[in-house]
């Protein structure tokens, strides 16, 4: 399938992956005004195989296949454990 790759003009590492440039248009109000301006980066074939950095190939066909897009968002910070209770 080919895919769109925009990046986000707010959110720093956000992504955008389309199944069509017309999907922008009919994206819900509330993500395109969090996303901000998107800006194409990237044009693929996407396929199960597909190495991507951060997501599943399957899991962004799957949205694209029932949504028309799929929304990649920064990575969260990991949290270590808690320290030990003192004495």
């Amino acid at each position: 399938m080919r895919c769109y790759v925009y990046r986000s003009s707010r959110q720093r590492e956000a992504y955008l992956y389309l199944s069509s440039p017309t999907i922008l248009e009919r994206l819900p109000e509330s993500l395109r005004r969090s996303f901000g301006r998107p800006e194409l980066v990237l044009e693929l074939v996407l396929t199960p195989q597909r190495q991507l950095a951060r997501e599943s190939a399957g899991q962004v066909l799957e949205s694209l296949l029932a949504r028309g897009f799929h929304l990649q968002l920064p990575p969260q910070p990991q949290v270590g454990p808690l320290p030990k209770p003192l004495p």
